[in-house]
């Protein structure tokens, strides 16, 4: 993983708020593709049918599903600090304290970033009012991202 500018002429860069939504949603097109493919096999093990809330195992296929998508942020935070869209928008996830991110981090992110999202996104816009555009999943992680162009 890059590490962020540690010389005191190159000031780090904060990524602002539209470059993680941009990578979000680059994220999303391709976490989507996985989870259909999840969808489809969970599907053919259903004899065919589709997963429905009377079913006795939706509980486990929603856990699940969710644990693809933390596995998708987490690997990809842990080995380089970016996932694939914020590889393509050019931001990097960084601790605070400079130690490698870990799997009680990156959950600690990922419970984080579903709050930041599921309270109208009031999570989300918190980066506009931070000084160094953090949101509150990155602040109860203790982690930033940076902006790694020209740099």
């Amino acid at each position: 993983m890059a590490t962020p500018p540690e010389n005191p002429t190159q000031a780090r860069r904060y990524a602002g708020l539209f470059r993680r939504l941009f990578a979000i949603f680059y994220d999303i097109f391709l976490l989507t593709a996985i989870l259909l493919v999840i969808a489809a096999i969970a599907m053919q093990l259903n004899h065919g049918k589709a997963i429905e809330t009377s079913d006795d195992f939706r509980p486990l296929y929603i856990l699940f599903m969710f644990g693809i998508c933390y596995l998708y942020f987490a690997w990809f935070w842990m080995h380089g600090g970016q996932t694939l869209g914020m590889k393509t928008w050019q931001i990097q996830l960084h601790s605070i304290d400079q130690t490698p991110i870990d799997w009680k981090t990156a959950a600690i992110r990922f419970v984080g970033a579903i709050f930041s999202w599921g309270i109208l996104g009031l999570g989300f816009l918190w980066s506009l009012y931070d000084k160094k555009n953090r949101c509150w999943h990155d602040l109860s992680s203790k982690t930033i991202l940076l902006d790694m162009r020209n740099t």
